[in-house]
């Protein structure tokens, strides 16, 4: 059977759907991808080695009066035009994470009455997703609080797909030296990158045993490293870690943004984290993964604005200075943990695909 793999833009979007494509490639199926020229799948589908279309569409969210109004206009033409391609490619279902390149995609389905699958990786859904939880087959959520957005025994608890290395990471007691993972995704995070600058000379005069590991992202990295070497601390800086698990098997703490995929790698991993949301992502969904992680004593949430060297080192103090503290935080963080995400969802999209169309009456979310 042939399945459609729609969304992007982020890797927070790609990344899963990649996952469940080669789950899918594996069981004797073909999926293909569509999405934007300007997103992430872009480079990420032909490197994994998966057909991509594209479609020119953008987003709503936190873009501007000319993007909001050039995206309105955009959106029944990319409809109309994927309603024929869909004609074309008949695909047996498709799977959606979301995201404003999904979204020309999934009302094309509608019309074409094609079964649908999404996914939801965030605590707050997004539009998209929002809107096609009414009619899609089944929605897969990553949060339990998020199955409340979607009608009653549509949603399904399976986590998102997360690489079996962070599973694998054992559960282990904290060394003399704690060991501390600084990341803000492969970009970087000026708030994080500043943060941690700040908070150098406050471990060193404090005399904090300590070993920081940072992802900085590529601008930041020069100047970083630069200070870094001068700072008298153990550790490292790296514009990117390419072997993730393994920096994650090594720390005791990880001070990471809040998107989806760093939730899932943290809870994974069983890792005390402490977690600053990015203010500006969509719906605030950052806040709210942080949240559902704190609310269950499984990360400490700072907000950006208040996220400075002295509060990092302030809260890496707290953490360390209470016994017990960052393995029973860590604990908690595995309950979140959901393997066996991709395998759940290629179940689901096969079963619907030997079904076929969606089911006469289902209303458009429009």
């Amino acid at each position: 059977m042939r399945f459609l793999m729609a969304g992007g833009g982020t890797g927070g979007h790609v990344i899963p759907a990649l996952a469940v494509a080669r789950e899918l490639k594996a069981r004797g199926h073909e999926p293909f991808f569509v999405g934007t020229a300007a997103g992430l799948e872009a480079k990420l589908v032909p490197e994994a080695g998966f057909a991509i279309e594209f479609v020119e569409i953008g987003g709503l969210k936190r873009v501007g009066l000319t993007r909001t109004l050039r995206t309105l206009v955009q959106l029944p033409l990319a409809t109309a035009g994927m309603v024929a391609r869909l004609g074309r490619w008949r695909p047996a279902a498709i799977f959606s994470m979301g995201g404003y390149a999904a979204g020309p995609v999934v009302l094309a389905a509608v019309v074409r009455r094609i079964p649908m699958v999404l996914m939801e990786p965030n605590a707050m859904p997004g539009m998209t997703n929002r809107w096609i939880g009414r009619v899609a087959g089944r929605a897969l959520v990553n949060f339990e609080e998020t199955v409340r957005y979607f009608p009653r025994g549509k949603a399904e608890l399976t986590g998102i797909p997360v690489r079996p290395e962070f599973f694998a990471i054992p559960a282990q007691p904290r060394g003399e030296r704690l060991s501390v993972l600084i990341t803000g995704g492969s970009r970087g995070s000026r708030t994080l990158n500043n943060a941690a600058r700040e908070s150098w000379p406050l471990f060193r005069s404090a005399g904090f045993q300590v070993r920081l590991v940072h992802q900085t992202g590529p601008e930041a990295y020069a100047e970083l490293a630069r200070d870094f070497a001068a700072g008298g601390i153990d550790g490292q800086v790296a514009p990117f870690i390419d072997d993730m698990p393994a920096a994650f098997a090594a720390a005791d703490l990880v001070v990471s943004r809040s998107g989806a995929g760093a939730v899932a790698e943290i809870a994974a991993a069983g890792k005390a984290a402490i977690l600053v949301p990015f203010p500006f992502a969509a719906d605030d969904h950052q806040t709210r993964n942080a949240e559902a992680l704190a609310r269950a004593g499984a990360a400490r949430l700072v907000a950006d604005r208040e996220f400075t060297g002295k509060r990092l080192f302030d809260e890496v103090g707290a953490l360390a200075g209470e016994p017990g503290a960052i393995e029973r935080t860590g604990e908690a963080a595995r309950k979140f943990a959901r393997p066996g995400a991709a395998a759940r969802a290629a179940d689901i999209l096969e079963e619907l695909g030997r079904a076929g169309s969606i089911p006469r009456g289902a209303s458009a979310p429009l």
